[in-house]
């Protein structure tokens, strides 16, 4: 369902055409049309209200029982196209293997008529023209330019990043230390800020930190990427593998880069990445402000007229960096993101879900409906648990702590309180010794407080501070046979200074 809610949103907030959404989205434009006709006919528009979660829009969208009138299955004519270039293969053929099985196919003739038009099509190359505002094109320059590491002195490689506008041929450049994908997010958010504004299509190349799939027909943007698009009111439309046509700005954006600026600074050498980077920027300065020769304006000057009042404007919040990995529910009830280990609700035992890692938290979605969130750990093997997403009898054994043992075992007498604690300490980890104090805690309801008590004091005696010697003082009795020290026919001794005690007829050593 996210792929109904981003096409809404580009309909309707972005206001781009149905191809434009099919590319974005990876669909076929009969797929767009049917979504958007299924959306109108039940009264949806953007944005959703919340209540809407997956679930409740599909049923919305694709409610049981017999449909409205029947939607034309749209042939992919490029196939078409590409299928006939092998020996023995003709339309008659591909005709039957499209309509097999489909209610909604062309017959043969119309099936024909549709390709031979779209086919006349092929050879001429339109002339893109761009609104303001509309277009950035990003990728990474194939030449990479080279700083000092200071500590050691080495020579250093970085990837540079050049984003251009469409309607002004603006350009940003900016080194970064590799083409991962935090650096690619972080480059283009620099890239905005420098601009002032955001535009409402991004262009990348097919590289794989922003495309997780490449294909021609359905590419799979990153999630990520994809996120921080949305973030500032942009789509991601990358171009067709294969085909620079689609870029054209950004490869003469690349090139006159290539040219300018590392031409230009070929004979510096740079102590570090940051030093790189102001003299990438002085020489951008000088070619985004170079007056163009066909145009007699500067890029600049075509900026400040065209591109930057129909930016959008930039949001309140800078985007924070967000990972995102789909992950699978484990019987304990815990998704594992980053060797680290997060709590869901118990009631969502092997389903799928998504984790969004921040630099400060992990939030957990199920059908784009956020689920847990968790402060981010850090270490390895550890976990975050919380105690409503427990079953109720896991839930009742979490809620256990020596200190509430402890206070529980004193409600019963000083001589219980003292033997729980002893066998908590006698244990490697407190925990361990939880069930021992449980067991030790029921013989008081088996037998009584009093008993308990007294049968804990005979055992506090005998230095035995085991479950097992207090329940076996119970069962035989012993508990009501009265200690020596209890006894008032033999009371002990007092205790004065003049008394001599056992240590008095010790003894002594002789020296030798």
């Amino acid at each position: 369902m996210r792929n109904i809610r981003e096409i809404l949103r580009l309909r309707y907030e972005n206001g781009l055409s149905f191809r434009e959404i099919a590319r974005a989205c990876g669909v076929g434009m009969s797929t767009v049309a049917e979504y958007l006709y299924r959306a109108e006919e039940v009264g949806l528009g953007w944005p959703l209200g919340e209540e809407l979660d997956d679930g409740v829009l599909e049923g919305r969208l694709f409610p049981p029982g017999p449909g409205g009138g029947l939607l034309r299955v749209q042939p992919d004519l490029a196939w078409v196209h590409q299928e006939l270039r092998r020996p023995g293969v003709t339309l008659m053929q591909l005709w039957l293997e499209y309509a097999e099985g489909k209610e909604g196919a062309y017959r043969y003739s119309r099936f024909c008529e549709i390709y031979g038009r779209w086919a006349k099509r092929l050879h001429p190359t339109m002339r893109q023209v761009h609104r303001a505002g509309e277009k950035a094109f990003v990728d990474f320059a194939g030449k990479r330019p080279h700083y000092v590491e200071p500590g050691s002195g080495e020579e250093v490689e970085a990837e540079l990043f050049v984003g251009a506008l469409g309607a002004s041929n603006r350009i940003y450049a900016r080194a970064v230390a590799s083409q991962e994908l935090p650096l690619w997010i972080e480059a283009h958010v620099r890239m905005f800020e420098e601009w002032g504004g955001a535009p409402w299509v991004l262009v990348p190349d097919n590289l794989k930190s922003g495309i997780t799939r490449a294909s021609r027909y359905e590419p799979e943007v990153n999630r990520t990427y994809a996120e921080m698009a949305a973030h500032y009111g942009a789509v991601v439309v990358p171009a067709r593998p294969a085909r620079p046509r689609d870029k054209a700005k950004v490869e003469a954006g690349v090139l006159f880069a290539e040219r300018a600026i590392l031409g230009g600074l070929r004979n510096r050498t740079f102590v570090g990445l940051a030093a790189l980077n102001e003299g990438i920027a002085a020489q951008l300065d000088w070619l985004n402000n170079r007056p163009m020769k066909r145009l007699g304006k500067s890029r600049m000057e075509l900026f400040e007229e065209l591109d930057r009042p129909a930016l959008r404007p930039l949001p309140v919040t800078r985007y924070e960096m967000a990972i995102w990995k789909v992950c699978r529910v484990n019987i304990d009830y815990h998704v594992e993101a980053d060797r680290n280990f997060y709590s869901v609700h118990y009631s969502l035992l092997h389903e799928k879900v998504e984790a969004r890692l921040t630099a400060t938290t992990v939030e957990i979605f199920h059908r784009s409906r956020r689920v847990a969130s968790h402060k981010r750990l850090f270490g390895r093997g550890e976990a975050s648990t919380q105690i409503e997403h427990m079953p109720r009898s896991h839930r009742a054994h979490a809620e256990w702590t020596p200190s509430r043992i402890l206070s529980w075992a004193g409600k019963m007498g000083p001589a219980t309180e003292r033997v729980a604690a002893e066998i908590l300490r006698d244990r490697p980890h407190p925990e361990h010794g939880f069930r021992a104090c449980l067991g030790l805690l029921r013989l008081g309801k088996s037998y009584g407080e009093d008993r308990l008590e007294a049968a804990c004091r005979r055992a506090e005696r005998a230095r035995s501070f085991r479950y097992h010697t207090v329940k076996n003082i119970l069962r035989a009795g012993l508990d009501r046979q009265v200690l020596a020290e209890d006894d008032p026919a033999n009371p002990p001794a007092p205790q004065h200074e003049n008394l001599r005690g056992a240590g008095y007829y010790a003894k002594e050593e002789i020296p030798c």
